[in-house]
Formats: C-alpha cells, sequence, structure tokens
C-alpha cells in the first residue's frame, strides 16, 4: 500500500483557515523587531559602546551612592567632634 493509497482511505478533511494579512504582518514584525534589537545590541557590543553604557551607569551610581554615603558620614563625624568638644570643655570647668 503506497502513500497515496494512505491519503484516500482517510478521506476527506477540513483544511485550516489561511492567516489574514494582519495575522502575518504581525508575526513578521515581532520578528523584525526582535532580530534589529538584536542586530543593534550587537553592533553595540562590537564597537564597545555598550560596555561602557554599563560602565557609566555603575560608575554614576556608584559615585551617586558614595555621595550620600559620604555626606552621612559627614553628619556622624561632626556630631562626634561637637560631642566631643562639648565634653572636654565641661570637664575643663570642674
Amino acid at each position: 500500500m503506497s502513500r497515496h493509497d494512505d491519503l484516500l482511505n482517510q478521506g476527506p478533511y477540513e483544511a485550516p483557515e489561511p492567516e489574514t494579512a494582519e495575522e502575518r504582518s504581525k508575526k513578521l514584525g515581532l520578528k523584525t523587531a526582535g532580530g534589529g534589537i538584536a542586530a543593534g545590541g550587537f553592533a553595540l557590543a562590537k564597537l564597545g559602546l555598550l560596555s561602557k553604557v554599563f560602565l557609566w551607569l555603575f560608575v554614576w551610581r556608584g559615585v551617586a551612592d558614595a555621595w550620600r554615603l559620604g555626606g552621612w558620614i559627614a553628619i556622624a563625624v561632626i556630631a562626634a567632634a561637637v560631642s566631643v568638644f562639648f565634653t572636654l570643655r565641661a570637664r575643663r570647668k570642674r
């Protein structure tokens, strides 16, 4: 028995509905957008710009965080210095 005979024995069947133009363009658009993003990322990585952007972001965030942390440390140091000043002044007066 050949393949054709098998198909004839199975009988008729309904073909699936064809895709509309909107469905095809939507699928193609998503693939195109994904490819464009991947190509852009690859080009930036190849040129070294992507690593520079990430480095700049990490350095900037680090500087901003260190500035904030340094501000709190400075406040603590000033408060400690004022406390030591008043403590030593009070001891001298006794």
